[in-house]
């Protein structure tokens, strides 16, 4: 005798059984695929159900969910069906190693991105952009935050998918739609980074804003997560701070660092930053992005060359 699980009317649980059959509906479900692509697998990689017997309803067990899912990561971390079928098989793994492991012997580039010599994280991330899977796009950069953190995350797997991606639509015009999702996706992650970090520590605040008419604030989620990393907590303002809105948080919070990005010269506004409050101790005024140009910068304004060293600036604010 069969019962079905209520939690979910795809799981065959039979009498007896030590653990749950997953039905061919139910594994494709579970790992976002087609079940033609499971019956592939199964014939082209061995990847099928390790009971099954010959004449019966094909039941995955909770092993075989398990390699399908190591299968199904490989695959859209870049790296061919075959190595990956061949990873999955191989037995138990680590999981966070196996990018890392097999990357170098994925397949070639993105279908679409220029990603000349990138790994096989950096592939399966921009395959995973152009085909919309936000999912997949999520799971990724989740995954390479975890085993790597946010500095090597944002300066060697998103920053060349994104530059990839800004480089295709420059050229052809299309792909905005690739942009915006993937830009959504890492907010969610980063901001979920910040949102897990230990309590900050004590004392004055660190303010983020992008300046005025300035609308790329995905650089101010990478510092954001950064700084949690640290156990510094950040407060985001956001895209297009004006200048007077930015004159009241400073007044209000008078904060240890004061970080601006901008990403266009034409939102690059040192004056205003030089009009700003002045507190006691002095906020310490920094920028970021290729808006602002260095060699114009007032002495009171420090340039921040990239996400490391933003962090340590931050820290030498804070007095750490």
């Amino acid at each position: 005798m069969v019962s079905v699980s209520r939690a979910d009317p795809a799981v065959v649980i039979s009498d007896g059984a030590a653990e749950p059959r997953f039905t061919v509906a139910a594994v494709a479900h579970r790992l976002g695929i087609a079940p033609a692509t499971l019956r592939t697998w199964d014939r082209r990689y061995g990847l099928g159900p390790g009971a099954h017997v010959a004449g019966a309803h094909r039941r995955y067990s909770s092993s075989d969910l398990a390699r399908l899912q190591v299968m199904r990561r490989l695959v859209l971390q870049g790296v061919t069906p075959a190595e990956a079928a061949r990873a999955a098989l191989a037995g138990p793994e680590p999981a966070g190693d196996l990018p890392d492991r097999l990357g170098s012997r994925g397949g070639p580039g993105g279908r679409v991105l220029a990603l000349p010599g990138a790994d096989g994280t950096v592939r399966g991330l921009g395959r995973a952009a152009m085909a919309l899977d936000a999912q997949a796009v999520v799971t990724l950069v989740r995954g390479a935050v975890e085993r790597h953190g946010v500095v090597h995350t944002w300066e060697h797997v998103l920053r060349p998918v994104l530059a990839a991606v800004g480089s295709r639509w420059e050229q052809t015009g299309e792909g905005v739609e690739v942009e915006h999702l993937l830009s959504d996706c890492i907010a969610t992650v980063l901001r979920g980074t910040a949102d897990r970090s230990i309590e900050g520590r004590a004392g004055r605040p660190v303010l983020l804003a992008c300046g005025p008419d300035e609308q790329h604030a995905l650089p101010l989620h990478a510092l954001s997560a950064g700084l949690a990393e640290r156990g510094i907590s950040a407060r985001t303002l956001g895209p297009a701070v004006p200048g007077h809105a930015l004159q009241a948080a400073v007044r209000r919070t008078a904060p240890a660092l004061l970080f601006v990005w901008s990403q266009d010269p034409g939102t690059a506004d040192s004056a205003l930053l030089c009009a700003l409050p002045v507190t006691r101790p002095p906020t310490a005024l920094v920028v970021g992005g290729p808006g602002w140009v260095p060699e114009r910068l007032p002495e009171r304004i420090t340039m921040a060359t990239g996400l490391g060293h933003a962090l340590e600036l931050a820290d030498r604010a804070l007095g750490a």
